[in-house]
């Protein structure tokens, strides 16, 4: 190994959040990406560069720009996880979450977390930034340009997206609400994570496929194996987004690739500001077959897809 690469540091991350034991003693994905994003944080603060301290004395702020999970094994609500955080170049780590179990230890989370140092104009502090950063010093958060903006043309934002998307796909709008915003004025990456959730639960639900039908009718549970969010543009605190979600393709009748894009409004046009990918399934909780994935009528492709059974 080349002397300039540095070896993976452990990072102890303890246990999930109780909050995100939602079915049985399963965590969801939300909370395995959460869990990547404190090892990083953990992995600055280790390196003596705490968030806290960037912003107050050097005026910058640490942002969560991308992260991608792949998630092998299921998480259960006790259990301990550690993580092995290594920088891959400036700006882009390797996470690695494993569950300490009495049997050995288990990998639950391979992923990867991009980071950005915004200069905070509010900030207390304007030190010069510290020697032997990790991530790159940016004005604003734009990882790369993203879309195109999309005319509004004496259209709705709604209409302008489902004309782009087509009429199958679901379009909501939410506000970026102050807790969900960091340093005083942008919108965070946890925050699109938790909007994938909301936007998968009410596309499922508005397909007759909500979570609560299927663990009634079929015993079906929501399974997460991958998922990636990334940040393309800042979005200021208040302003409205509209979220753009759809299935994608359907995979050995086993599971779905679902893609959600967010935008804002911009003067006439829309910006977007965020993409990401899913990839979701479902397995059987009770009878002969638990524990297995669930295979996918053609009635659920059918709603899944908009398409006909």
């Amino acid at each position: 190994m080349s002397a300039d690469v540095e070896m993976p540091r452990r990072i102890e991350v303890g246990r999930p959040r109780y909050a995100g034991a939602n079915i049985r003693t399963w965590i969801g994905f939300k909370h395995f990406m959460q869990l990547a994003e404190e090892a990083v944080l953990e992995w600055f603060r280790v390196q003596g560069q705490p968030p806290g301290r960037l912003y107050h004395e050097h005026g910058l702020g640490l942002e969560i720009i991308d992260s991608s999970a792949l998630l092998p094994a299921v998480l259960d609500v006790d259990d301990a996880v550690t993580a092995e955080v290594a920088p891959l170049r400036p700006g882009r780590f390797s996470v690695r979450l494993r569950a300490e179990r009495p049997e050995g230890h288990s990998t639950v989370l391979r992923g990867k977390v991009g980071i950005a140092l915004v200069t905070e104009k509010e900030a207390p502090g304007d030190a010069a930034p510290p020697a032997g950063l990790h991530a790159p010093v940016v004005p604003e958060v734009r990882p790369d340009p993203g879309a195109e903006p999309l005319p509004l043309d004496r259209v709705t934002p709604e209409e302008a997206l489902r004309l782009t998307y087509g009429c199958d796909a679901l379009v909501r709008d939410w506000r970026a609400a102050y807790y969900h915003c960091h340093y005083s004025d942008r919108l965070q990456h946890s925050a699109y994570v938790r909007e994938l959730e909301e936007t998968v639960d009410a596309f499922l639900a508005g397909r007759g496929l909500g979570v609560p039908k299927l663990l009634a009718e079929r015993a079906w549970i929501p399974v997460v194996s991958r998922a990636r969010v990334r940040m393309l543009a800042d979005v200021r605190m208040d302003e409205t987004l509209y979220t753009v979600f759809r299935v994608e393709d359907v995979l050995r009748e086993t599971t779905y690739n679902g893609r959600m894009d967010c935008w804002v409004r911009r003067g006439d046009s829309l910006v977007q500001t965020a993409t990401a990918h899913i990839q979701h399934g479902y397995a059987v909780s009770r009878g002969p077959d638990s524990g297995t994935l669930a295979r996918l009528c053609p009635a659920t492709v059918a709603a899944l897809t908009g398409g006909a059974a």
